[in-house]
C-alpha cells in the first residue's frame, strides 16, 4: 500500500473519554497536555510512576489499577498505548481499530492510526510539527523544528504580524539587568511587537537595535518636560500613544515595581482608561550579586536580605528607611542607587553597631561586558569609592556572603540551620 502523508487535525476532547494504557514515563509526559484539554481521562495500568500517581490522587485522572483488558476501550474518543506489554499492545491497537478510536501506541508507530506531533506553546497559539516522510521519521528533528519555531514565537526572533486589530494599550515590561539575554521571553515579545518603546537609560539598551524601523524609539530621559515633572511627562507620553491607537512597551530597567516607580505609571494608565500589563523582569538586587559570584542567602550565613534605596542619604527628611532596625540585622544589606550616599550609608551603620569589618561589594554595570567588581569594607567603602572611581549603576552588597564563593570557605553564623 502507498504512504501518505499524516492529515493533521487538532482534537477537542473537552469532556470525551479518553483511555490510557500504561502508567510509565510515556504517560507520564502526555498526561499533562490531555488533562490541559479538559478530557476526561481514564488510566488503566497496574502500576504508576509516582508523578502519575499524583495526578490520580489530585483527581485529575481516573486509574483503574489492572492490565489491560478487552472492552477498555469502549466509548473511548481517542487511545493512548503505552504498556510493557506487547501482547496487551496489539490487542488494545486491535480493539481500538475495531471500534473507530483514534489510537497513538509508543511501541509501534506504524502499527496505530493516531500519531503525536511535537507540540509547543505560545500566546495562544500551539505550534504542532509531524514527520511527513514515515521512512525518515526523526523524533528529535522533529522536536528541534517544533522548539526554533516556539521560541522564536516567544522571543520575538519570528514575528507574526497581527491581522486583526489589536487594541491599543501599555506594556510595563521589566527589562532586567542590563544583559540582554535576562529580559524575559515575554517581555521580549511584547517589545518585538511593540509601535512605541518608551525606554529607560538602565533598560537592555542593545534589544532597541534589533527593532523594526518603523517602531518609534523613545528615550525617557530626554521627553521635554515642559510645565510637567519627569514621571509626570512619561506617564503622559504613555497615555498619548497608547490612545493613538499604537501598541506601546514601557521598557524599564530591572522590575517594574522594585525602585521602578512602575505602579505610578500604572496608576496614570487606569485613571486614563488604558489598558496596562506588567511584565516582571529580573530584578538587579539578585542577579547582579549572582553574576558577581555573590548569593545574597547562604545556608549557615544568611537568613534573610533587605533590599533598600539608597537615592536618600540617612538623616535626610524625606528618607523612608529605618537604618537604625537595619544595622541590628545579621542578614544581607543590598543597596540600590547609593554609590554617592555609601559613605554617610556606612557611618550610619557603624554608629548604630554594624561591625566595621563588615564586608561590602560594589558590583558596577553588572551582567553587562563592563561589569567590575571592587570590595571594601564599611570602614573602607567610603575611600574606597572615590580611589576606584566607582560609577552608577552599581549595586552594593553589605554582609558577609560578600565573602562566599566557589572554593571559599563558609564563616557560618551560630544558628546554622538545614
Amino acid at each position: 500500500m502507498a504512504e501518505h502523508p499524516a492529515y493533521p487535525v487538532g482534537l477537542r476532547l473537552t469532556g470525551r473519554r479518553v483511555v490510557v494504557l500504561g502508567g510509565g514515563q510515556v504517560a507520564q509526559r502526555r498526561l499533562p497536555a490531555l488533562i490541559a484539554a479538559g478530557a476526561d481521562v481514564h488510566l488503566v495500568s497496574p502500576e504508576a510512576t509516582p508523578s502519575v500517581e499524583a495526578m490520580a490522587d489530585a483527581g485529575e485522572i481516573t486509574w483503574t489499577r489492572r492490565p489491560y483488558e478487552d472492552g477498555d476501550l469502549a466509548d473511548a474518543w481517542y487511545a493512548l498505548i503505552a504498556t510493557s506489554d506487547p501482547g496487551a499492545s496489539a490487542a488494545a491497537s486491535a480493539e481500538a481499530e475495531r471500534h473507530r478510536v483514534w489510537c497513538v501506541r509508543s511501541d509501534d508507530a506504524d502499527a496505530a492510526t493516531a500519531w503525536t506531533p511535537a507540540t509547543g506553546h505560545s500566546e495562544g497559539v500551539t505550534v504542532a510539527v509531524l514527520t511527513t516522510d514515515a521512512r525518515g521519521r526523526d523524533p528529535r528533528h522533529t522536536a528541534a523544528i517544533r522548539d526554533a519555531v516556539v521560541e522564536g514565537l516567544r522571543d520575538g526572533t519570528l514575528v507574526a504580524p497581527h491581522h486583526r486589530t489589536r487594541a491599543p494599550g501599555v506594556a510595563l515590561v521589566g527589562g532586567g539587568p542590563g544583559d540582554p539575554d535576562l529580559i524575559t521571553v515575554r517581555g521580549r515579545r511584547l517589545l518585538a511587537e511593540a509601535d512605541v518603546v518608551i525606554a529607560d537609560r538602565l533598560g537592555p539598551r542593545d534589544l532597541l537595535a534589533e527593532l523594526p524601523p518603523h517602531v518609534e524609539v523613545i528615550d525617557a530621559a530626554k521627553i521635554p518636560y515642559g510645565r510637567y515633572m519627569a514621571q509626570e511627562a512619561i506617564n503622559n507620553a504613555l497615555i498619548e500613544h497608547a490612545k493613538q491607537g499604537k501598541s506601546v512597551v514601557r521598557l524599564k530597567g530591572g522590575d517594574p515595581f522594585v525602585f521602578g516607580r512602575g505602579m505610578e505609571e500604572a496608576q496614570a494608565l487606569a485613571a486614563a482608561g488604558i489598558a496596562c500589563t506588567v511584565v516582571p523582569g529580573i530584578s538587579s538586587s539578585i542577579s547582579v550579586p549572582g553574576a558577581a559570584g555573590i548569593p545574597v542567602t547562604h545556608r549557615g550565613v544568611a537568613h534573610e536580605f533587605t533590599v533598600v534605596s539608597g537615592h536618600v542619604a540617612p538623616g535626610d527628611a524625606r528618607s523612608l528607611v529605618d537604618w537604625r532596625a537595619l544595622a541590628a540585622l545579621r542578614g544581607t544589606l543590598v543597596v540600590l542607587m547609593g554609590v554617592d550616599k555609601i559613605g554617610r550609608i556606612a557611618e550610619t551603620l557603624m554608629a548604630h553597631g554594624k561591625p566595621a569589618d563588615t564586608p561590602v561589594a560594589l558590583v558596577q554595570e553588572g551582567t553587562t561586558a563592563a561589569q567590575r567588581r571592587v570590595d571594601a569594607t564599611l570602614a573602607t567603602v567610603a575611600e574606597t569609592v572615590v580611589a576606584q572611581d566607582v560609577k552608577p549603576p552599581a549595586v552594593i552588597v553589605v554582609g558577609e556572603v560578600v565573602n562566599v564563593g566557589p572554593g571559599e570557605p563558609v564563616r557560618p553564623a551560630p544558628d546554622v540551620s538545614e
